[in-house]
């Protein structure tokens, strides 16, 4: 999303819309309650190892022989005087290192790092004879060999937050064949913890694989919708599944006694209670889900969109539909995700998944919508849109005489511009230009889009600027903004993230391709940085940026994508391109974490990126 601070919302006509309501059994007639989420846990950050940089003896450390842990001359630390140099010996030879920790149960986040350099007097390129094993309790993180040789420290990252409440050992094991040294050398070993909420058994995120099969019909006007909805999923955890929230999300644009967004009649499990300003709906299932189970739960639902140019409402004849279909809410290592929708940016935090939606409506309204979609006669003078989409996190449309010009990207992609009415045609086929070249200009940089169509609805009088969807932007008529939001497709869309604890890893990211896609190189842009204040940070989450909401924009997507020119130009363009096309091939339809994002950037450097992250105030 692209906001537009200086432009005030108007909230004031949500009064007169018109809200046809269906309460729930139980459901609050007014006031927001609160959460049934599990309450969070109290968490320390700490770093458990202990004398991780080998400058205090060897204690705690449980080593093979009195020489792994040293400052002898032959190889050079990381930090400080002293290292652990395993093997070099050249012949047939094994070296242990190890330390028992204990991760706190009530922390989320438990990150494993340390620096490693190889050296090796093997020839080969293909035949790894000597070898490290790094281990944490029974398991293997990694093992690396002569065929890893590097000239200088790389940091390697790994996330243990599974192992929150166990003591466990942390463990190096060295092995050399008979002839020809791989001298393994290890420094400034780290266990991070932090993070509020007690972990489940896993890190899992679930329900996973969901798939939303929705039948709607609308009125005249196409602003209210009524049918039902069902999602089949699965629970992907090892912790028992026992319920599931839906997210109401555009109840934010109502009220708690006048709910645009309605679900009653709920089978495959029981209603609870609203909670979270009414945008979250607990559904107990009538048995705990096991991992690798499904299940389906379906309801009734009723949707009215209020008035306003928003990226839920209406203006004047046209109606954008975004975020009014429920979707499950996600439970992963810091337990169920039931953040409060912010108006500056995005709340939202959703797994891919398959969308089959069909929309009966006036045959007067075109109706674009995430996916591919056809159309087929209905009843008198109605057309029935079905719309069906695979691996995208949210759905949206939007109904209207809109006029409508299409095209196809060079890149073979079909692109369709709606427009409302004001929109002159020159402006019109600007955007669909712009469209067309955004789309080849991203995928050709982060891989190729996925979505079949791409629907791009321009109206100027949207207060925000832009907005996306997979496969579906709201945009003013703005050769940048429409490239920013089609941008999206891949920094949120294709690649997924929490958008409401880390709005800078599609905000800073977008607009970081944004310039790519324009020739823009940020020359320089870092140099105009000036911090409010030092809890700022580029990493910060919406709750932060909600309480400071005039410098959202300037720190999230200014200095966010300043930062990432100036790692281009630290790595190189063509590392950089590198790091990031094939990072969003490891993180395609997953999700992506700034400690991930950090550990593959160091990976992909022998520069020790630690003073990078902290000038730059990238916390992760």
């Amino acid at each position: 999303m692209r906001s537009t601070p200086h432009r005030a919302r108007v909230v004031s006509a949500l009064a007169a819309a018109a809200l046809a309501v269906v309460f729930l059994p139980g459901a609050p007639a007014s006031a927001a309650q609160p959460a049934t989420a599990p309450v969070a846990a109290a968490c320390t950050p700490a770093q458990v190892v202990t004398n991780g940089g080998f400058e205090s003896g060897t204690s705690p450390w449980s080593q093979s022989s009195s020489t792994v842990i040293t400052s002898r001359s032959g190889q050079t630390a990381h930090g400080g005087s002293s290292y652990a140099w395993l093997n070099g010996v050249g012949s047939t030879h094994t070296d242990t290192l190890s330390q028992s920790v204990t991760i706190p149960s009530g922390c989320s986040t438990a990150t494993l790092t340390f620096w490693l350099h190889i050296d090796t007097t093997e020839t080969t390129s293909s035949i790894a004879y000597d070898k490290l094993t790094a281990k944490i309790g029974s398991t293997t993180l990694a093992t690396y060999s002569n065929l890893n040789k590097n000239t200088g420290y790389v940091q390697k990252s790994f996330d243990v937050s599974s192992f929150a409440g166990q003591t466990v050992s942390v463990a190096f094991t060295g092995s050399e064949d008979s002839s020809l040294q791989t001298s393994f050398v290890l420094d400034d070993i780290a266990l991070d913890t932090s993070g509020g909420t007690t972990p489940p058994a896993d890190s899992t995120r679930t329900p996973s694989a969901p798939s939303y099969t929705v039948d709607l019909s609308s009125d005249s006007s196409g602003t209210v919708w009524t049918g039902h909805e069902s999602a089949t999923f699965t629970n992907a955890s090892a912790t028992a599944l026992s319920e599931v929230y839906l997210r109401l999300w555009d109840n934010y644009h109502g009220t708690c006694s006048a709910m645009p967004i309605t679900v009653s009649n709920v089978t495959g499990g029981t209603a609870g209670a609203l909670s979270v300003g009414c945008t979250a709906l607990k559904i107990a299932l009538p048995t705990p889900l096991n991992q690798g189970q499904s299940a389906t739960i379906g309801f009734d639902l009723g949707i009215t969109v209020p008035s306003g140019a928003d990226r839920f409402g209406y203006d004047g004849a046209f109606s954008f539909i975004g975020n009014a279909l429920p979707v499950l809410g996600i439970r992963d290592a810091a337990g169920w995700h039931l953040d409060p929708y912010t108006n500056n940016g995005e709340s939202f935090y959703s797994l891919a998944a398959d969308f089959k939606v069909t929309l009966d409506h006036p045959s007067t309204l075109l109706v674009p919508a995430t996916g591919t979609s056809s159309d087929t006669p209905g009843s008198s003078g109605r057309t029935v849109t079905t719309a069906t989409a695979s691996k995208v996190r949210d759905f949206a449309w939007a109904a209207g005489p809109f006029s409508k010009i299409s095209g196809t990207s060079s890149g073979g992609v079909p692109v369709n511009i709606y427009s409302v009415s004001g929109i002159s045609s020159s402006s019109a086929q600007s955007m669909l230009s712009t469209a067309k070249t955004a789309v080849d200009a991203h995928a050709a940089r982060f891989g190729a889009y996925p979505y079949g169509e791409l629907d791009a609805v321009i109206d100027n009088n949207y207060w925000f600027g832009g907005m996306e969807y997979p496969g579906f932007v709201l945009d003013l008529v703005s050769t940048t903004a429409l490239t920013h939001e089609i941008g999206h497709q891949w920094w949120y869309g294709i690649v997924g993230d929490d958008e409401y604890t880390s709005p800078w890893l599609d905000e800073a990211f977008t607009d970081y391709a944004t310039d790519l896609a324009l020739n823009k190189t940020g020359t320089n842009c870092w140099n105009s940085v000036s911090w409010a204040s030092s809890a700022e940070k580029i990493t910060n989450s919406m709750a932060y940026w909600d309480a400071h909401s005039s410098r959202y924009s300037t720190v999230v997507y200014g200095y966010g994508k300043c930062a990432l020119h100036d790692l281009r130009r630290l790595l190189g363009d063509s590392t950089m391109a590198k790091l990031m096309k094939d990072y969003a091939t490891s993180h395609w339809y997953g999700v992506s974490t700034t400690a991930e994002f950090k550990a593959a950037a160091q990976a992909a450097t022998t520069t020790d990126l630690t003073s990078f992250w902290t000038q730059h105030r990238i916390d992760g």
